[in-house]
């Protein structure tokens, strides 16, 4: 596990942290990633997605009213100030254990407060021999959050999708790792600025690359 925290008076609990999720096994998730809905927003359709919002309320979770997310230019030189709607999670999937536990090793590590609400967004990337596939197309940023996680699933016949953490857009990555499945990044929003690379197939054929990220301000209205 990999943790920096230089502020003993610092208000949030960490500024980022990797860890091995072992409570989770990926391939519960896969089945979910193969009908995931186009990403309307973004050109080239080599995105899919959909999001839900949550609570934490003891050990279980609160599935909360649909909603458009929202995030200012500021953060978003790409899609700020744009409400964009998405398909609600499977049903199916917010059922299962490892999906619990995915929110609660969210909530539990960035240490939430109990009433805190958390935007779950189920990502797959695609990619092809003719055809990069762009994880951030809209470049080194912060979401505009407290807390982000990114939680990778599965990986398939793809190179690339390398996710950095900056300190400020114009300076070297103070980390940068190929996240593989089980392994979640948290970070705190408000002292990095985040990127992934492209990906592309690493052979002749499409390729993969499936994540959930979780915010925490979840970053939707209703």
């Amino acid at each position: 596990m990999q943790q920096v925290s230089s502020q003993t008076d610092l208000e949030y609990a960490f500024l980022f942290n990797l860890k091995k999720v072992n409570s989770i096994n990926t391939e519960g998730f896969r089945p979910f990633f193969n009908d995931l809905p186009v990403d309307p927003y973004i050109k080239g359709q080599y995105r899919f997605r959909r999001l839900s919002r949550f609570l934490v309320s003891g050990d279980k979770l609160i599935k909360l009213s649909h909603g458009y997310l929202f995030q200012s230019q500021a953060y978003n030189p790409l899609l700020g100030d744009v409400k964009r709607e998405f398909a609600e999670l499977d049903d199916a999937l917010i059922e299962l254990d490892i999906f619990k536990n995915l929110i609660l090793a969210f909530s539990d590590s960035s240490k939430l407060h109990p009433e805190a609400e958390i935007g779950v967004h189920q990502i797959r990337t695609t990619c092809s021999p003719n055809n990069l596939g762009n994880p951030a197309p809209e470049g080194i940023h912060q979401d505009g959050t407290d807390f982000i996680g990114i939680f990778s699933v599965g990986r398939d016949n793809i190179q690339g999708g390398e996710t950095h953490l900056y300190n400020a857009k114009k300076e070297k990555p103070v980390f940068n790792k190929i996240l593989q499945p089980g392994e979640l990044l948290l970070v705190n929003d408000h002292e990095f600025f985040h990127f992934t690379t492209p990906i592309k197939s690493q052979n002749p054929a499409p390729g993969t690359r499936d994540v959930f990220v979780l915010t925490s301000p979840s970053l939707i209205s209703d």
